[in-house]
């Protein structure tokens, strides 16, 4: 997200789903980094490392409409 200095804070301060999906994004980066230190993954692992990518990816992007909304709402 390429966004000017303090838009993103200020988006975690004003905006509760913002603020919640960043918490999101956060905890599914923490969980793939456990993968990350491995050579080789089970299958389980496998799966759990995919599921983590998309969920960590969906949120970036609902994170991305919600800025993009409000940048369009500031410059209004």
């Amino acid at each position: 997200m390429s966004e000017e200095p303090g838009f993103r804070e200020s988006l975690l301060k004003r905006n509760e789903e913002y603020r919640r999906l960043d918490q999101e994004h956060h905890e599914y980066e923490s969980k793939l980094v456990r993968f990350s230190d491995k050579l080789v993954l089970s299958d389980e692992e496998q799966v759990e490392e995919t599921m983590l990518k998309k969920k960590k990816l969906q949120t970036k992007d609902r994170m991305e409409v919600i800025a993009r909304q409000a940048r369009e709402t500031h410059a209004s």
